[in-house]
Formats: C-alpha cells, sequence, structure tokens
C-alpha cells in the first residue's frame, strides 16, 4: 500500500524555506509513500457566507480527502502560524464531521528565526487537538531560515536537517501504517 503525505506550507514566499524543506521531503520521500504538495495561494479567505466553494477550495479538499497524512511546513508570523496555513485548516474544518482531518496523522517541521518556528509549531499542535489530527511527537524539526542551512533558492542544504527529516517521514509512515 502506497501511503499518500499531503505537503501544506505555511509560506506563500517564492523562495521560502519552509517550501524548500518540503520539497527536500517529497524528493526523499520513503519507499511506497509519495508526497504532494498544496498550493494555498489562492485559496480565498474562509467566510460562513460563502455558499458555493470556489475550485480552488474544491481542489485542496480532494488534496485533503486523497491524503493518508499531512506534513506542515509551519512558518512563524508574530510567534504563531501563518495566516494562509490557518486559513486553508478552517476552511477544511467547516466540513460535516470534519472528515477531511479528522483522526489522520501529521508531521510538523519549520525554519523560522533563532528558535526556528518552535513557537509556531505549538500553536499548530493546539489547532490540530481541535480538529483531531495526530501529530507525531518526535523527531522535531526547528531549522533557522535566515542560516547557512538553505541557499538563496530557499533549497535545504544542511545535511543534519535533511537527516531529521527523512526520520521524521520514517515515523510518519510507521505511523500511518499502525
Amino acid at each position: 500500500m502506497t501511503i499518500r503525505i499531503l505537503g501544506i506550507c505555511g509560506s506563500l514566499r517564492k523562495n521560502s524555506t519552509n517550501m524548500g524543506m518540503l520539497r527536500y521531503a517529497q524528493k526523499h520521500a520513503p519507499n511506497n509513500t509519495t508526497i504532494e504538495i498544496a498550493d494555498l495561494a489562492k485559496l480565498p479567505f474562509y467566510c460562513q457566507d460563502i455558499e458555493e466553494k470556489p475550485s480552488e477550495v474544491q481542489l485542496f479538499f480532494k488534496q485533503l480527502d486523497a491524503a493518508d497524512a499531512f506534513l506542515f511546513g509551519c512558518v512563524e508570523y508574530n510567534y504563531s502560524i501563518a495566516p494562509v496555513l490557518k486559513n486553508a485548516l478552517d476552511w477544511a474544518s467547516r466540513e460535516k464531521d470534519n472528515y477531511l482531518l479528522s483522526g489522520k496523522t501529521a508531521a510538523i517541521m519549520g525554519a523560522g528565526g533563532g528558535m526556528g518556528s518552535s513557537r509556531a509549531q505549538y500553536h499548530l499542535r493546539q489547532v490540530c487537538i481541535i480538529l483531531n489530527i495526530q501529530v507525531i511527537v518526535q523527531p522535531e524539526i526547528f531549522a533557522n531560515a535566515f542560516s547557512d542551512s538553505f541557499d538563496q533558492n530557499g533549497d535545504l542544504v544542511d545535511e543534519r536537517i535533511r537527516g531529521l527529516i527523512r526520520k521524521q517521514l520514517d515515523v510518519l509512515q510507521t505511523s500511518v501504517r499502525a
């Protein structure tokens, strides 16, 4: 059985280090695991008054529904998660019985300032509790986005962090299979 992971990045920036981490994960997924990365750039802000879901939301829902697990690239804005990530989760959580998110497994990684998005990751874990997303606890991955761990395109070049990502993907795969 192939495990399908949906990568969800909280940053829209062209050379995002968080997206760079997700691209690395996508290229180095374990055997029998695929990673697709969602594009959140065109998701409108969630509003309960919107009766017909825009096509971008419908596509995102299809990706969530097909996924066995999630891999969050969690950027930190003002000590918390980025609005684009929270907005995407808000859209999905409003579906009947939270069926797109509830009971699925996730892993979180992130690049940010000196603490490498640690505060935002903890906030994301709190959001995941109410959404019934089961977040693996180890390994935690916090990277300094402003270090030489990334090249000018936002791609991950740090071998230690690469190793942590490969280990996290193995743990995520094992958790989904369990």
